[in-house]
């Protein structure tokens, strides 16, 4: 019988903080375990609003929703709770009109804040209401996940999805605050867990060489949540997340398009499987082993990159190689990836562990009818 996962511990409570610096858009993502209580100050003093609507699921809910409510009602605000439902299938417009309708049944107005306590679908889902309820009013991200602490919460991005591609629809709004439990991940299902550190692996292999090695070294120990392992690694993914958002806040110098690393081929599969069999971050997984791969076949990464990538991700449990889907249908997929231009999709490289880079290639290229290649 496995061991269970240890608890984050309260030894760890000291807040790390790590700054998003867009000049009057800036604002801090703290990384701590010192649960949920002090959040709701928190909101008043990023937000200036006197009223706000909590956005979750409800198993988040059930769990997380009631300290966090506790909070704002004592930092001086009128709170109320929303409901969605869970999984990225939630991510649409008809989920979107519904919490406009709620919005105003509950009559929030401009002086009123949203609260996204999950992960990345209730962020995201949230982040593009804030961004269009009344031409935009602040929202605060809570990640309950390890994918939507490292990567959903941080940068501004909001969408939802469409039946033809996923996030489709989306506008730029950041956040006021991201605050992070780590106490939040140790009732995250082990596939949910692998799933969010396929997104950590990913800021390591585009970003920083010597922190990809520090997750080769304490891949097990990230995966069982020591807290002495977790928190440094959390921080360090934040802070590559926040230096290229920094840089490119809305992909137009092409240095936030690195981020894109396994994306292509990960929103064609989540596509052809409904978004819901397969978790993002799985799909992330595989795509970047493609892309590695497609690296290391162009003639632009070294040999090895590849295996280096797909070695640590299976260590952490997540899916390498492409679901048996027609592969006309991944092609049609990528036709409607928002990364495309013409004919051709600036598709996200690696010339080594560290070091990512785009080139123009068509979804053919991308996905060669020999996958081995």
């Amino acid at each position: 019988m496995s061991a269970r996962p240890k608890k984050i511990a309260r030894s760890e409570a000291r807040p790390r903080v790590v700054r998003v610096s867009l000049g009057e858009r800036s604002y801090p993502i703290r990384i701590a375990s010192d649960g949920l209580g002090g959040v709701g100050a928190e909101v008043v003093k990023r937000t200036r609003a006197n009223q706000v609507a909590l956005i979750t699921v409800p198993g988040v809910g059930r769990r997380y929703a009631g300290p966090v409510m506790r909070s704002l009602r004592e930092a001086g605000l009128r709170v109320t709770r929303i409901d969605v439902p869970d999984g990225d299938a939630s991510k649409n417009l008809a989920q979107l009109a519904e919490l406009y309708d709620a919005f105003l049944a509950r009559g929030l107005d401009r002086k009123s804040a949203l609260v996204a306590l999950g992960g990345g679908m209730v962020g995201d889902l949230t982040g593009f209401a804030a961004a269009t309820y009344l031409r935009g009013i602040p929202f605060v991200q809570i990640p309950t996940t390890i994918l939507s602490m490292v990567d959903a919460s941080i940068g501004g991005k909001t969408a939802v999805n469409l039946p033809q591609g996923k996030n489709l629809i989306g506008a730029f709004h950041q956040p006021s605050l991201v605050w992070i439990d780590t106490g939040t991940l140790a009732s995250l299902p082990r596939r949910e867990r692998a799933a969010g550190m396929a997104e950590v692996v990913k800021a390591g292999a585009l970003w920083d060489a010597r922190f990809f090695a520090r997750l080769e070294r304490d891949a097990e120990r990230l995966m069982a949540l020591e807290p002495g392992a977790l928190i440094p690694v959390l921080e360090r993914a934040c802070r590559i997340k926040a230096e290229v958002v920094a840089q490119d806040e809305r992909e137009e110098t092409g240095v936030r398009a690195l981020l894109n690393l396994g994306h292509t081929l990960a929103h064609a599969i989540e596509k052809q499987m409904g978004y819901e069999e397969i978790l993002h971050g799985e799909a992330v997984a595989i795509g970047m082993v493609h892309a590695a791969r497609r690296s290391e076949a162009l003639g632009l990464a070294a040999e090895g990159t590849a295996p280096r990538i797909e070695d640590l991700l299976l260590r952490l449990g997540l899916p390498t190689e492409i679901p048996r889907y027609d592969r006309r249908a991944h092609l049609e997929a990528m036709k409607v990836d928002k990364k495309k231009e013409g004919r051709k999709i600036h598709y996200v490289v690696l010339r080594r562990i560290g070091e990512a880079e785009t080139v123009e290639l068509s979804p053919a290229e991308i996905l060669p009818a020999r996958r081995s290649a």
